[in-house]
């Protein structure tokens, strides 16, 4: 009996679709060969130790083999005003308007002591020049250059003194550094000293621009004075009147007792009329009494008006009155110069500003300067920052062209 295949089942379904064969890359037979260092590489870490170690190995040598130490004398001190009221609060405190305050006289202390003046002054006192240039051979970054000028010396000056100066308070400290201790003390005493003198050259000119001001404006004051009263004498010797005011009083009383006169007659005739006939020569001459009396009033209202030379009796009494005024001012003013001159007077007998030391200098027992490591660090990050930077910038040139 013959064995019966099986028939393969018919389906309307595709046949699947494989996906195509890649053939694998070789591996990497050697590593460190596909990785080496190419020229471009080599140039860029010759320019790292040409640009960045060696200019850094050099400072480090120079720093701390080659620069000689520095000692630094440091002193603090302020420019301090004489406080307290005094006679200058009479006056309404106008003298402190005039006064300088304390952060103005420190500026004026801080750019005195950073200027040629001073660096000059200093110089021919102690000799800034033949000390600091005499180090030159052996330390020629950090000494001063021989046959320096003030230009130069002045440039120096601003290496070796340092300042610090606190506006708010007015407080100033200076260091300053030199080769040896003691020359360090010696320089920071007489920078002391020529500020003091600076300052005193400040009080003279105060004390000398005040008394010149305060006599200018009593002279003034004098002249103002003997103006008003020479004005008012000639009013009165043209007038013939020492005080309009006093003699308007005397009229006016004069004005009164005719007034009560008056009355007083008027009050007889009343009475006369009605006792006596109209020949009664008592009643005629009371009529007359009346009647002369009535016209004094009407000459006396009359001489109100005008002080009987043909003047306006008012306009005198307003001119004299404006007269009195101008003469009070004047002397107000008078005594007002007085008791300012008086002020400055006072003032000038003594010191309105001096300088505060509160720090003598110092005399250093080790030495501070130059901050190697500062020096070193600081160096290191810029040499470092400028190679990094070429080295950007020739990479990105090269990938664009």
């Amino acid at each position: 009996m013959n064995k019966m295949t099986p028939k393969a089942e018919v389906t309307d379904r595709p046949a699947p679709v494989l996906p195509p064969v890649t053939q694998a890359k070789p591996p990497v037979r050697n590593a460190v060969q596909s990785a080496r260092f190419r020229r471009r590489h080599y140039g860029l870490v010759m320019s790292f130790l040409a640009i960045v170690l060696l200019p850094l190995s050099a400072i480090a040598f120079y720093l701390w083999e080659i620069s000689l130490d520095q000692y630094s004398s440091l002193t603090g001190f302020t420019v301090r005003k004489e406080e307290g009221a005094g006679a200058s609060a009479l006056m309404g405190g106008l003298a402190s308007i005039t006064g300088g305050s304390v952060s103005s006289d420190g500026d004026i202390l801080h750019e005195f002591i950073l200027s040629q003046a001073l660096v000059q002054k200093v110089d021919e006192n102690i000799g800034l020049r033949d000390y600091y240039s005499s180090y030159r051979s052996l330390d020629p970054v950090f000494a001063l250059k021989e046959n320096a000028s003030i230009e130069d010396l002045e440039e120096y000056w601003r290496q070796i003194v340092k300042l610090s100066f606190d506006r708010s308070t007015g407080l100033m400290e200076m260091r300053v550094l030199a080769f040896t201790p003691e020359k360090a003390r010696d320089i920071a005493v007489e920078i002391l000293r020529l500020s003091q003198d600076m300052i005193n050259a400040l009080n003279e000119q105060s004390r000398a621009d005040a008394m010149r001001y305060a006599r200018q404006d009593l002279d003034d004051a004098v002249v103002q004075l003997k103006q008003a009263r020479e004005a008012l004498t000639a009013f009165r010797s043209k007038n013939q009147i020492v005080d309009p005011a006093s003699d308007l009083r005397g009229r006016m009383g004069v004005m009164n007792n005719l007034q009560q006169q008056l009355a007083q007659s008027l009050i007889e005739l009343d009475l006369l009329t009605g006792v006596t006939s109209e020949n009664n020569p008592r009643l005629s001459q009371a009529e007359r009494l009346i009647s002369v009396i009535r016209q004094r009033i009407a000459n006396e209202r009359k001489d109100l008006s005008s002080n009987g030379e043909g003047s306006d009796y008012p306009a005198l009494i307003a001119e004299y009155e404006g007269l009195t005024v101008d003469s009070n001012f004047a002397e107000e003013s008078y005594r007002a110069a007085r008791a300012a001159l008086d002020i400055a007077r006072a003032n000038a007998s003594r010191q309105s500003r001096y300088l505060a030391t509160y720090i003598a200098p110092t005399l250093a027992q080790t030495s501070e300067y130059p901050r190697r490591w500062v020096i070193f660090g600081l160096a290191g990050l810029f040499l470092l920052l400028g190679w990094a930077s070429m080295t950007l910038i020739y990479y990105s040139i090269r990938d664009r062209s």
